[in-house]
């Protein structure tokens, strides 16, 4: 299945033609990988609306960016008799409008890039690529699922771990090893696994701890297939849980459902975020509910959309969000339970398939 870079570029030349703009200085890794499939790093990206496009790097990415990058022209830069804005703005020529990517560069790199601008008027650019990705195209589909097939797989056989004594550390080295054996590409993000009390942390890294008989356990994880991620969660109780544990179960799985058969396009991300929130709102453990519901994922783990209070966006068909809602009762434990769901024509599919099963044999 191959990459469609020109419709992928075209797309973001009407948007400098709407605009008015003559160029779009990419900065974002993901963008420039989104844009051209260039993967290294180092590079700056100029998106011209006469389609004439180019790839800044230097010597140490200039052959890869040469057999990877798609529709554009490599310029290789030497660093030490040029420095990154002067290049751009002598490769731009006098065009008049610039727009650039202000949230991908320090206020040093933009006081330097407006220093060296000459007649050009540079235009702070709205999220404009990261909006193009929100939608998923049929190859981005075809990978995140098959990052969430791997990561299904390594939990299945990675479960047997769980055994009273097994420290999370020991438990996050055996997932991440066994989704890499089945073809991951490193992890999808730093692997949160978590026993007892400590499952209270929502970003929690693993650490020494031992699991113990009754304890909670919260694992957080994804696969990378081809740069695009996964991102699932599933919590467990090792052995019979109480009926504080069972509760909260019951009601972060009750959140989720409530927003999952929402899902369709033309709802809003707002609409999901609050039914979800209803349930946890009516619930004893209202003041522990985690904030914001999900998020858009793809190359990078968190994209837009994001499905929180004040977000209005729509959905549509192609995007990708997560549903993870969550309970953390600080020195107790918590519960988060998190899948991957493609709007679809129809309504959704959910792209992670690992058992909600609470109860783990001890």
């Amino acid at each position: 299945m191959q990459v469609n870079y020109s419709a992928r570029q075209q797309r973001l030349i009407k948007k400098l033609q709407q605009h008015q703009s003559d160029a779009l200085i990419v900065y974002g890794y993901e963008n420039i990988v989104y844009l051209t499939g260039f993967t290294g790093h180092a590079a700056t990206l100029l998106v011209r609306a006469n389609g004439q496009h180019q790839l800044i790097t230097d010597y140490r990415y200039f052959e890869r960016a040469g057999n990877e990058a798609v529709g554009v022209e490599v310029v290789l830069r030497n660093r030490d008799e040029e420095s990154l804005p002067n290049c751009i703005f002598r490769l731009l020529g006098k065009v008049r409008q610039v727009s650039f990517e202000a949230h991908h560069i320090s206020h040093a790199d933009f006081l330097s890039l407006n220093t060296s601008s000459k007649s050009q008027m540079l235009i702070a650019a709205p999220l404009w690529v990261e909006s193009l990705r929100q939608v998923k195209d049929e190859y981005e589909i075809h990978c995140i699922q098959r990052a969430a097939e791997i990561a299904d797989s390594a939990l299945a056989h990675t479960l047997r771990f769980l055994k009273a004594g097994a420290t999370e550390r020991e438990v996050a080295i055996e997932l991440e090893y066994q989704m890499q054996k089945l073809g991951s590409e490193g992890v999808a993000f730093d692997t949160i696994l978590l026993f007892g009390a400590r499952s209270s942390l929502p970003h929690g890294n693993p650490s020494n701890t031992k699991l113990n008989l009754g304890d909670l356990v919260l694992i957080d994880f994804g696969a990378v297939i081809n740069g695009y991620r996964s991102d699932m969660t599933r919590s467990y109780v090792l052995g019979e849980s109480n009926q504080q544990q069972q509760s909260m179960f019951e009601i972060v799985q009750a959140a989720q459902h409530a927003a999952l058969e929402l899902i369709k396009p033309g709802v809003n991300c707002s609409e999901l975020n609050t039914a979800s929130h209803q349930v946890l709102s009516n619930s004893p453990f209202a003041q522990y509910a985690g904030e914001g519901l999900g998020h858009g994922v793809g190359l990078f783990l968190h994209e837009q959309p994001f499905i929180k209070p004040g977000v209005d966006h729509q959905l549509e068909v192609g995007n990708i969000i997560t549903i993870e809602p969550g309970i953390y009762i600080p020195n107790y434990g918590g519960i988060r339970l998190e899948e991957d769901v493609l709007v679809t024509e129809s309504g959704s599919k959910c792209l992670t398939h690992a058992p909600q099963n609470f109860q783990l044999a001890s």
